[in-house]
């Protein structure tokens, strides 16, 4: 059985995303005859001599009208050797919180940039929001080489400028690769490229099915958000209290003793029930009814975790936000805090700091933080919450503020620690954009040349 790789694309307008992930759906087989003949027709429509393969993943007229990504498209494919989901987020600012949703549940995000172009604002604000998430790899898909004649110090130069900017972002050496590829005419994306003959590292396919994939969330504590509880009262299941709701991480099995938070009640699991019927146990991402042995008051919104390795519910929050909002956000702002399936009401005490995704810096108690700024907020909320630490679990470790007046969402919000380049001793060397002791750019004569930081 092949391993699921959890993928997300980031880049800025016009960097080809939709065209690199078309690409690599027609090279891989993975689009069915009728979409190709209904984008080779739209094709031929504008006046273009091969299938536009952007139009695979910009699905809606929009997006076609506009020649730009503005939702979040999830495709799914598969090789021999692995599957994949891919999340192909937008690349204009104004919906840099949808590549927050996309890149969530990522465990590798290929940030393109345009060869002609190199590194740019957004490509930085892009891998600052990928650090703040905690993405574990990275790869660079410099595109467009076709349109630099394949040059390979263009290459390097990019591969060595980003290097330096993820490494100050925290990411260690060996987790950045950088790639030439052309995603229009199949450069180094699925089949080796003979333009690049200084290029000895793998193909963007080759390398997304041999990368060793995150630490899987199943091995992780086990936590279980009540969404439901079920109580049929029919005479079949006079008795029958179950609670509904889906494995956030790790796995349970009957006879696990289990802690309900906030409340701290205990009891052990005595079914795990499917509508395919019980099971002995289930794993993070599976959806089922738990049976206690014991009568407790729970209901939606409660936490459900392993007795040995729960965690302390707290009412005060130290957190990052990436604010995805037009209104800005103040000290002393009142809003909701959505952790699992439980909202309460939250009081924002202050802002500790706003990070600078381009001067690699950080401003000490701003007044504000606006539209995609990303900053450390210490907020109050009227409940203890059952958080994790956002490094321990991404699921119970993650939060979303909301306006209290009309429900929208204003940020999400990660427990614990921040950014490398937001740690209160981090300093950074302006002129490599690198924090001491940590390595920058790239080697010559590693495998492949100037492209893994």
């Amino acid at each position: 059985m092949s391993s699921l790789l959890r993928l997300a694309t980031a880049g800025s307008v016009d960097d080809g995303k939709s065209t690199l992930v078309g690409r690599l759906l027609y090279d891989t087989k993975s689009v069915l005859a009728d979409q190709l003949d209904a984008v080779t027709r739209a094709s031929v429509d504008r006046g273009l001599s091969t299938p536009d393969l952007s139009l695979l993943v910009d699905g809606l007229r929009s997006e076609r009208e506009q020649g730009i990504t503005i939702d979040v498209a999830y495709r799914y494919f598969a090789t021999p050797k692995r599957s994949f989901v891919l999340a192909d987020t937008p690349g204009h600012v104004q919906y840099t919180r949808n590549t927050v949703t996309g890149a969530s549940t990522a465990q590798l995000a290929i940030l393109l940039v345009d060869a002609r172009k190199g590194v740019v604002e957004q490509t930085r604000r892009h891998a600052a929001v990928l650090a703040l998430l905690g993405v574990p790899r990275l790869v660079l898909a410099v595109n467009k080489v076709d349109l630099v004649d394949y040059d390979e110090e263009t290459f390097r130069v990019i591969a060595k400028e980003f290097a330096a900017h993820a490494t100050s972002l925290g990411y260690p050496r060996g987790s950045v690769l950088s790639i030439p590829v052309s995603a229009l005419v199949g450069d180094n994306v699925v089949e080796r490229s003979a333009e690049t003959p200084w290029y000895s590292g793998p193909t963007l396919l080759e390398h997304l099915e041999s990368v060793p994939a995150a630490p899987d969330p199943h091995d992780a504590p086990f936590r279980f958000p009540v969404q439901y509880v079920i109580r049929p009262r029919t005479p079949e299941h006079p008795d029958y209290r179950g609670y509904a709701g889906q494995v956030a991480a790790g796995t349970v099995r009957r006879g696990d003793e289990v802690l309900v938070l906030p409340a701290g009640l205990r009891s052990t699991v005595e079914r795990i029930d499917t509508a395919d019927g019980e099971l002995a146990e289930a794993a993070a991402g599976r959806s089922v009814t738990l049976l206690l042995t014991d009568d407790l008051d729970i209901g939606r919104g409660d936490l459900i975790v392993a007795a040995g390795q729960a965690p302390v519910p707290t009412d005060e929050l130290d957190a990052t936000l990436a604010w995805l909002s037009e209104k800005p956000l103040r000290p002393g702002a009142r809003v909701l805090v959505k952790h699992g399936t439980r909202t309460v009401p939250a009081f924002v005490e202050e802002l500790t700091s706003r990070f600078d995704e381009q001067k690699l810096s950080s401003v000490d108690y701003p007044e504000t933080l606006s539209l995609n700024e990303i900053g450390r907020v210490r907020v109050r909320t009227a409940e203890p919450l059952p958080v994790d630490d956002y490094t321990i679990n991404r699921r119970t470790g993650a939060f979303l503020v909301i306006d209290s007046a009309d429900g929208t969402t204003l940020a999400a919000g990660l427990v614990g620690a921040p950014l490398a380049i937001l740690q209160p001793d981090q300093d950074v060397d302006r002129a490599t954009g690198t924090a001491p002791g940590v390595a920058g750019g790239t080697e010559r004569g590693s495998s492949p040349p100037a492209s893994e930081a």
